[in-house]
């Protein structure tokens, strides 16, 4: 598990909820937030926080998805 992964957690434990949606919102690893998913689906904590995996599976669309360039 990441350092962020463990952060997350503990934000979350804290109650901070929109800090958490936000953070997830600014990452750019993939692999965090599968993580991130993976520790709260073990926990069972992913049905009492839905907002945090709508943020999740959102950013791991966004980040899936092709990035469009814009010509300098």
């Amino acid at each position: 598990m990441t350092e962020w992964v463990t952060k997350m957690l503990a934000l979350i434990k804290s109650g901070n909820i929109p800090a958490a949606v936000a953070q997830i919102k600014a990452t750019t690893s993939s692999k965090d937030l599968r993580q991130l998913h993976a520790a709260l689906d073990k926990a069972k904590a992913l049905p009492r926080l839905r907002a945090v995996e709508l943020a999740i599976n959102d950013q791991l669309q966004a980040l899936a998805s092709p990035r469009l360039s814009r010509s300098p």
